[in-house]
């Protein structure tokens, strides 16, 4: 008997701050980010990307990824996404965009990832306020 359908695996996933495709249809992530550093709070990220890729499974799925507020609670960002995989060899690369991302509150965040509501990987993405080093004037040379 021959599967219809087998829920995938997730083979990675990775906050960065761009995703671009180059002429040869390979992907490249600008700024995969492992800690977000603002100069200050409130502020608004203009974009963040999440990066997966799935593999190893057959049918119809429905991607969620979720960013989630250091109360653990709150939902900062949400999106969702159809893909398929026909064969358990083949993969699906999903990108998600989000916009206008407000950061209120210093403290960790979280990236949620889930598959047809199944939960397949959740991760923390600290977030710290680091105002912007000043420099010192610079001496001119003679």
């Amino acid at each position: 008997m021959q599967a219809t359908r087998i829920l995938p695996d997730l083979q990675a996933s990775l906050l960065c701050e761009e995703v671009r495709q180059e002429v040869n249809g390979n992907l490249f992530l600008i700024g995969v980010v492992n800690v977000i550093r603002l100069p200050q709070l409130p502020l608004t990220a203009a974009r963040i990307c999440v990066f997966n890729r799935w593999t190893a499974g057959i049918g119809d799925f429905n991607q969620s990824v979720r960013l989630i507020a250091p109360d653990q609670t709150t939902v900062v960002s949400k999106g969702e996404m159809k893909f398929e995989l026909r064969d358990p060899g083949a993969s699906a690369t999903n990108v998600m965009f989000f916009g206008n991302v407000k950061f209120e509150t210093a403290g960790t965040y979280y990236v949620e990832v889930l598959v047809d509501d199944v939960m397949k990987l959740r991760y923390p993405v600290p977030l710290v306020v680091q105002p912007m080093p000043t420099q010192p004037p610079t001496a001119g040379k003679a």
